[in-house]
């Protein structure tokens, strides 16, 4: 008997790296995944491989989560997964890359949210997390992501006061430097100068990160709402 036995398990974001862990992890715990995702190819093979559910979603879209809600018919659990990066420095940030930022993270969570809370409502139950970052304290060359990162938190907090007495837990993870796609496009010398500061001396691998999702979706963290699970190796940030 898995953990997430029966449990309808939507993931967004989960074509690759945390959220293609994630969907692996649920799958192991006896989840009914959707995989959700814009690389289709990518998409569909993991879908195929763990036999869940492919979904075409733009997150950004509200056409998109409406479709997805039709489509799936209601979920117990939704990871907010999907993200990208746009680095560059304030005074050098152009507004399409604050604004992508800013759309796929922020405003695409909260239409997920949004979208997925009705069906719970119905259901008496529901469990969400969202993803945020260390990153959500600031990072040079990231505020665009820092801001969407630190407003996840604010989001997951509000959804979980607003939602408890539906029977609803939502909260975030903020994971440190894991070893995704997005990570390996960072210069190594720069990531280098990462490791000291991390007290385990390593990045975390995605099924780590998909873990701690585990967890809070989970009955085992049946009195756990509101809150932001720092998963970073012991920096301290939390």
């Amino acid at each position: 008997m898995g953990k997430l036995d029966g449990k309808v398990t939507l993931v967004t974001g989960a074509a690759r790296g945390i959220g293609e862990a994630t969907a692996r992890r649920f799958a192991a715990e006896g989840a009914d995944v959707v995989v959700a995702d814009r690389r289709d190819d990518l998409g569909r093979a993991v879908a195929a491989d763990i036999g869940g559910r492919y979904l075409t979603l733009d997150v950004t879209s509200e056409d998109d989560w409406a479709g997805a809600m039709e489509e799936v018919g209601g979920v117990d659990v939704l990871v907010n997964n999907a993200g990208v990066t746009r680095d560059r420095s304030l005074l050098k940030m152009t507004d399409d890359e604050w604004q992508t930022v800013i759309d796929i993270h922020l405003k695409g969570m909260w239409l997920g949210c949004q979208h997925v809370v009705p069906s719970m409502r119905e259901r008496g139950a529901g469990a969400i997390v969202n993803l945020s970052s260390e990153a959500r304290h600031g990072a040079f060359g990231q505020s665009n992501y820092s801001a969407a990162k630190a407003g996840i938190v604010g989001l997951t907090r509000t959804v979980a006061l607003e939602h408890a007495r539906h029977g609803i837990r939502c909260n975030a993870i903020a994971p440190g430097a894991v070893d995704t796609p997005m990570t390996r496009a960072v210069p190594q010398d720069v990531k280098d100068g990462w490791i000291p500061n991390i007290p385990l001396r390593r990045f975390a691998q995605p099924p780590e990160i998909a873990a701690a999702i585990a967890f809070l979706v989970s009955d085992d963290a049946s009195y756990v709402t509101g809150q932001c699970l720092g998963v970073d190796g012991g920096t301290g940030w939390s």
